[in-house]
């Protein structure tokens, strides 16, 4: 029963705090310094996330052409700037990580 009551105080907790900055920001205008440092949040997340998977496999610098990871990495980076297409750039970018695994890469 422990369990179960720290999980929904957790959740609730978690809950307020974000609902507490959709509330402060609807009633609070913030400063334009402030939205133009948030629009730099997603791409910077991101980046944190995906680059260490493409430039670190295993562990290590990588940046050979045994990289498949890189590979599909840049080859998907081309599509999206080409295409502006979140689904092809998906679908490119694990067909050709799916294509390098099997050829040993």
């Amino acid at each position: 029963m422990n369990l179960w009551l720290t999980m929904i105080a957790i959740g609730l907790a978690t809950f307020a705090i974000r609902l507490s900055f959709i509330y402060l920001f609807g009633k609070v205008e913030m400063p334009d310094l402030v939205k133009k440092a948030l629009r730099y949040v997603p791409p910077a997340v991101l980046s944190a996330i995906v680059f260490p998977e493409l430039l670190l496999p295993g562990g290590h610098f990588d940046l050979s052409f045994g990289n498949g990871r890189l590979i599909a990495g840049v080859l998907a980076a081309a599509v999206a700037w080409r295409t502006k297409s979140v689904v092809l750039t998906i679908v490119t970018g694990m067909a050709v990580l799916y294509i390098l695994m099997a050829l040993g890469l």
